[in-house]
């Protein structure tokens, strides 16, 4: 993957860029037909009606691309026919076709092309794009599409350019290293799929102006220091303020430096090293 940048014609266009989509097979092809479904809206809105994600709503239009995260089908080969462009993913996905006419959808690591072969089983070699429990997977391997649980399929290390390692198996437990330095046991029935993750350049894109942050479908941002305070903690005052507490949420929970995980979530038992803070760059 590339990035191409605009010329600065207008105020929009300067320090604009975007993808240039050279891994796409055929940008004109369009998503299989039987694989997708219309995506519904609901505007960062519950099922009582109630926002619980703010500045959600409005956007293109997309529909969604079902693909195959748990790749349950041993022992037969399946070719890739195209690499895609996936609207609701940072990543790309490739579609595959099976020897009895089946096509799936999974995602695209790093180096996928059309023509390859792709297998999913216990007993198969480690190469690119192949699915296998992390049991059958030599330590040291980048891997992606990891289950938490067997047969869930895959949860962990989904977005553009990320991966994790297999580190050791002990028992029928194996180790990885997630991307945020998270050293995790996972039990090794689980499987992963061989490779990085492709378009790892997606987070260097900039935007450049605010009508491609809408049709994304995200609404603009108003900070809580200007709002009333019957609608944010941090509102009110005479004139401009500071907010005179820590920054927080409308519903009041901190933003900085506030733990978000629950203290007794069952799979904390799992996790061997913390994860580094962003702020102090410190075990967390």
């Amino acid at each position: 993957m590339g990035i191409r940048y605009y010329k600065p014609t207008s105020a929009g266009r300067r320090g604009a860029s975007v993808s240039d989509f050279s891994e796409i097979t055929d940008r004109k092809k369009k998503p299989e037909k039987a694989l997708v479904v219309r995506l519904t809206k609901h505007s960062g809105r519950n099922f009582h009606g109630k926002i619980t994600a703010h500045q959600r709503g409005g956007g293109a239009r997309k529909m969604y691309r079902i693909i195959d995260f748990k790749r349950r089908r041993d022992g037969e080969a399946a070719k890739v026919v195209s690499i895609e462009y996936d609207p609701n993913r940072t990543c790309r996905i490739a579609l595959l076709e099976y020897a009895d006419g089946v096509k799936t959808y999974i995602l695209a690591p790093e180096g996928l092309k059309a023509g390859d072969k792709v297998e999913s089983g216990a007993t198969l070699e480690p190469n690119l794009g192949n699915c296998m429990p992390l049991a059958s997977i030599p330590p040291g391997t980048n891997v992606h599409n990891i289950e938490m649980q067997p047969g869930r399929g895959g949860q962990l290390c989904r977005s553009a350019g990320t991966s994790a390692v297999m580190n050791a198996r002990d028992g029928d437990w194996a180790q990885i290293t997630l991307p945020s330095g998270e050293v995790r046991r996972i039990p090794g029935q689980c499987r992963a799929t061989i490779g990085t993750l492709g378009a790892s350049e997606h987070s260097a894109i900039r935007l450049g102006k605010a009508g491609r942050k809408r049709r994304m479908g995200i609404r603009p941002h108003v900070r809580g220091v200007a709002m009333n305070p019957v609608a944010h903690p941090m509102g009110g005052g005479e004139g401009r303020s500071k907010g005179g507490r820590h920054p927080c949420s409308p519903s009041g929970v901190l933003a900085k430096g506030g733990r978000t995980r629950k203290r007794r979530k069952p799979s904390t038992s799992a996790i061997i090293r913390r994860r580094r803070s962003r702020r102090y760059g410190q075990l967390k």
